[in-house]
């Protein structure tokens, strides 16, 4: 979904940065495998097993966040394919 204020770009660039300066650091590696969802603008974030969760809980926080998702511990938050 388009923000008004960030194209796509800059939210991961933007999320990318924060997570790794100010949230990577504070994880356990009982984190791992959670979703993060980042407030880009104010530095907000969520963490839960359940990536519904923790949007809804962002959103309802922060309504107009610019909101960058990754799962800890892994390059992506979502794997798309057919594979085994």
């Amino acid at each position: 979904m388009a923000h008004p204020r960030y194209s796509s770009a800059e939210i991961a660039e933007r999320g990318q940065a924060l997570y790794e300066r100010e949230i990577q650091g504070l994880l356990t590696a009982g984190d791992r495998g959670k979703v993060v969802v980042l407030d880009v603008e104010t530095g907000a974030y969520e963490l839960d097993t359940d990536d519904l969760a923790a949007v809804r809980r962002a959103r309802a926080k922060h309504p107009e966040g610019a909101f960058y998702i990754l799962r800890v511990g892994q390059s992506a938050a979502y794997r798309l394919g057919l594979g085994t």
